[in-house]
């Protein structure tokens, strides 16, 4: 015997059904060619634990092999044997496979291989290796504030050459992960295809910032449009406004643009800010050193 099916799936000669079974259900996780493309050990380990587990799954070939009747490749050992293979004609020469037609006595309490790759790629087959499940893909798209907030449409080439468009709806945040349906790698032998995973990241904005799904702005507004009120342009997710700043206005006043927020479900928040002019105005200087109330202090902490 060239090589031992026990130790391929990495289990005692004493192991049971259930341990054979988890244990190949292990190493399909970790070696499968869908979750490892292109890694060629990894598939000649793939391929060596599924003909372990085709012979020791089979309760009448594991019994036979810890007989020692046949060899790990399923070929008669014994006196007089002539062995099988590719035109050897040989009467011990077997080609396993799920339980099922053909499987031979005991076939009944075997493994069903397609049950097993339904469990983890998703196979809608119901024998061997027949439709499985593609690939899922995943990658990051970095988007615009406002993108996030009002929901857009991005194009992106994947690395395979591919272009997918990739709709994003309103409201999402960093960090959050979109599933495209069918967009991932293609299916084995007519299997469905598996899905994109697109985890947003969302840009810093240099007016708005977000808190929930309320907007904040800060306004500066001049002099006089504090002191007389007046009406000004502020800027939203969707586009300017009109804002009637109160007479008497001060820094820190907060106005609230109602279902101005995310999607136009939150608000958005207008934060004031007076601004002097800059330079320093000489004739503001003057009134300032005349005014009877220039020794007015706002309470401090």
């Amino acid at each position: 015997m060239t090589w031992d099916p026990y130790s391929a799936l990495g289990v005692s000669r004493s192991a049971g059904a259930d341990e054979i079974r988890r244990a190949y259900r292990k190493l399909a996780k970790e070696l499968h060619p869908d979750v490892r493309p292109g890694d060629r050990a990894a598939e000649e380990r793939f391929k060596r634990a599924n003909a372990a587990f085709n012979l020791l799954s089979d309760p009448e070939t594991k019994t036979r092999f810890d007989r020692g009747e046949i060899d790990a490749d399923g070929n008669e050992r014994g006196f007089g044997f002539r062995p099988g293979g590719p035109g050897g004609g040989g009467a011990g020469a077997r080609t396993y496979q799920s339980a099922g037609a053909g499987a031979g006595p005991g076939a009944e309490s075997a493994f069903d291989l397609g049950d097993i790759f339904s469990d983890l790629f998703g196979s809608t087959g119901s024998r061997g290796f027949a439709r499985m499940r593609g690939r899922d893909i995943r990658f990051t798209l970095e988007i615009d504030f406002l993108d996030a907030v009002n929901g857009a449409k991005r194009r992106v080439q994947l690395s395979e050459g591919r272009t997918l468009d990739v709709g994003i709806p309103p409201g999402v945040e960093s960090g959050q992960v979109l599933r495209l349906k069918g967009q991932g790698g293609p299916g084995v032998q007519g299997g469905p295809p598996g899905d994109a995973l697109v985890e947003l990241t969302v840009r810093a904005h240099p007016v708005f910032r977000r808190e929930g799904q309320d907007i904040h702005v800060n306004l500066p507004i001049s002099l006089t449009e504090a002191v007389e009120g007046a009406k000004i342009q502020a800027p939203t997710a969707t586009g300017p406004v009109t804002l009637t700043v109160p007479p008497g206005a001060n820094t820190n006043m907060t106005l609230r643009l109602k279902g101005k927020g995310v999607g136009g479900t939150g608000d958005q928040f207008v934060h004031l800010q007076v601004m002097l002019p800059e330079p320093a105005d000489e004739e503001l200087k003057r009134f300032v050193r005349q005014w009877s109330n220039r020794d007015h202090t706002p309470p401090r902490p």
